[in-house]
């Protein structure tokens, strides 16, 4: 089974700029989405993806990424 990060990351076309999208999804939980993010931020240490945006909030004492875009490079 597919992680949600694995489909985002297949379902991307090669070089374009693709926001990870909440809505409609089990992203709209901001601890899925943020689990989802950080998988898409480990794709991009293995040269995967690029990551082209991001952004961070909190949620009481907890960093949370709220926001990301990436670019799929492979």
């Amino acid at each position: 089974m597919r992680s949600l990060a694995d489909s985002a990351y297949l379902d991307s076309a090669f070089d374009v700029p693709v926001e990870l999208a909440k809505a409609g999804s089990a992203l709209e939980n901001p601890y899925v989405f943020d689990a989802a993010a950080r998988e898409l931020k480990e794709m991009a240490g293995r040269g995967l993806v690029e990551i082209v945006g991001e952004q961070v909030g909190s949620r009481g004492a907890e960093s949370l990424i709220e926001r990301l875009v990436f670019r799929r490079l492979r």
